[in-house]
């Protein structure tokens, strides 16, 4: 296969899509296509970030013009939701990391929620 076929091209773009998809899952910013939940592992979205930021330096000046606008554009929208990620945690951290003792319900360690307590309903 040449690297200018229309099966390369195909399968470039779909790696690209493949990569900015799982960023957008990792941000949490769409559900995860297997559990259907809002999950975020910022560090994980980093790393697929980081991933098309290589994939872009790599093939510079290689792509077509499709495939290199869809890249940058790739890129610099995962970028800007990655610093807004991480700018929203700075600025209320995460529920989870209150202690319970704030919530007015102190628990020992592996202790669930009493039933009615209004947590996790």
């Amino acid at each position: 296969m040449s690297d200018d076929s229309p099966q390369a091209n195909e399968l470039f773009l779909s790696l690209v899509f493949s990569l900015q998809s799982a960023a957008w899952y990792q941000m949490g910013k769409i559900a995860s296509p297997i559990s259907g939940k809002i999950e975020r592992d910022l560090p994980q979205a980093k790393m697929s970030i980081d991933l098309l930021i290589m994939l872009q330096e790599k093939t510079k000046g290689n792509l077509l013009g499709e495939e290199q606008q869809l890249l940058n554009s790739a890129v610099y929208n995962l970028q800007m939701n990655y610093v807004d990620e991480l700018n929203r945690d700075k600025e209320s951290p995460p529920a989870e990391a209150k202690p319970a003792a704030e919530e007015g319900q102190a628990k020992a360690p592996g202790e669930k929620p009493a039933e009615g307590s209004g947590q996790g309903e």
